[in-house]
This record gives structure tokens, sequence and C-alpha cells, in this order.
């Protein structure tokens, strides 16, 4: 059987008295465009982060194309490109100099570096920030940045934390081109996203989460059956209240 691009198994991450993840596991398969859904407080940014190295898990671990990522953190990393929510970059920097340090961070000599930041920065529509500090960006020139920051060093799977929240449509179409290129090249994308519509357009595969658990995983046309996704994901996890309340709006 070909080894999963992720494998997490058995992760538990409990703060205080809140299990926020609970016995979670999880195959994701190489070449996928993987998609993690769930409300919040479901429990996906915990698991992601502990999948990444961004968290320690109180127990499991998590596998990026069958290595350890808590044994082996480093050689996991190489493989490895990473997008947190709300992700801090170092912001008193241009673009340009930012990506090509984190190329060069990521190991790369530093005339790679700058040749691959040229080509990111063409694809992603930002040749013309200059050195515009990236504090001044707008939100979705700050996320493509970031973006660009977890593929400088080549990754073979990449792991998206809310990419298109505060995105303008233009870039987000942007973005969605780019993560489908790199899918189609045989990387593998996992998605996380409220945006039950952006998923199901995007993604061949999914998991939803809740109380921080697995309650469905596999293809999108599996998991959603003869629904739409997002009247899928209404029906796991319950929370829609339609009837009933709030009479005087609109008097």
């Amino acid at each position: 059987m070909t080894t999963p691009a992720m494998s997490l198994q058995h992760l538990v991450k409990v703060f205080g008295n809140t299990v926020a993840v609970g016995d979670l596991s999880l195959d994701i398969p190489q070449g996928s465009f993987f998609g993690m859904v769930g409300p919040n407080g479901a429990g996906k940014t915990t698991s992601l982060s502990m999948a990444t190295g961004l968290l320690i898990p109180d127990r499991g671990t998590a596998y990026v194309d069958g290595i350890d990522v808590w044994k082996n953190p480093s050689d996991a990393k190489q493989i490895l490109g990473v997008m947190p929510d709300g992700m801090r970059v170092f912001d008193r920097m241009s673009g340009p100099d930012y990506l090509t340090y984190v190329g060069m961070l990521r190991g790369l000599p530093k005339d790679v570096a700058r040749k691959r930041t040229a080509e990111l920065l063409e694809v992603l529509d930002l040749t013309d920030v200059g050195k515009k500090i990236i504090a001044d960006y707008s939100a979705g020139m700050a996320k493509k940045t970031a973006l660009g920051a977890a593929l400088v060093h080549g990754p073979r799977v990449v792991v998206l934390d809310e990419p298109f929240e505060s995105v303008d449509p233009v870039s987000a179409g942007n973005i969605r081109q780019i993560l489908q290129a790199f899918v189609n090249n045989g990387g593998t994308v996992v998605l996380s996203s409220h945006v039950m519509d952006t998923v199901e357009k995007l993604c061949d595969h999914v998991a939803v989460i809740n109380q921080g658990h697995v309650i469905a995983a596999g293809t999108t046309a599996e998991v959603a059956g003869d629904m739409t996704l997002d009247e899928r994901f209404a029906e796991l996890v319950g929370g829609r209240h339609l009837e009933g309340g709030l009479s005087w709006l609109g008097n």
C-alpha cells in the first residue's frame, strides 16, 4: 500500500479541563487535495498544529510521508510547507526579502532562494510590491506572501489553515490555481476551512472534525452522499436552528 502523505495516529491534546483533541486518527492520501472541516472549536487547528510540529501532543504522533514528525522533525519539515491561520511574519521586511530569507532558513543557497522568490512573486501577482514592507500589505497580499513562504523550499505536502480568510475574490482565485497546479504535479494539499462551497469545489477528499474527533472521512463524494457538503456537514454536526425566535427582526 502507498504510504499516506500524512498519518495522524491517536492524537490527544488537553488544555486544562478541555479535551481539544481526543484520540484522533486520520490518513491523508498522497496526491490528494484534502479538506478538513468542522465548527469553531472542533479541534482542526490543534490537530494540524500537532501534525506539523507546532504543538506537542499529549499522546499520539504524526507522520509525513512515513517520517515521524516528533522523532525526526528536521527530516519531516523538509517535505512540509505550513501556513497556520494568523501566522506572524517578519512584517518589517519586504515580501521579496522575506521570501528569500525563509528560503535560506530552509537551507537554500542565496541565489536559489532569490530565483525561487522571483518566480513565486510572479505567480502570486506580487511583482509590483517593490520594497514595501509586509506591514503595509493588504490582507490578500499578506496571505499570498505567507503562501509563498510555505512553498519556497519545494515541499511535497502543504498544510494550510484558513488560506482564503480575509482574501479578496481575485487573490482567492489565484491561490486556488496555484494549489491545484501543485496537486496536479503530485503534491498533497491539506486545507482547513469553514467555507463548505470552497472545500466541495477544490477538495477530492474531506474529513469532518467535531469535538476533537473525526466523525466522517473519505472522498468528498462519499462524505457528501446525495447532499451538498454543506447540508451533510449540518446533518453531522448539528447546530442549525431555523424555527422560532427573533420574531422582532424586520418589523
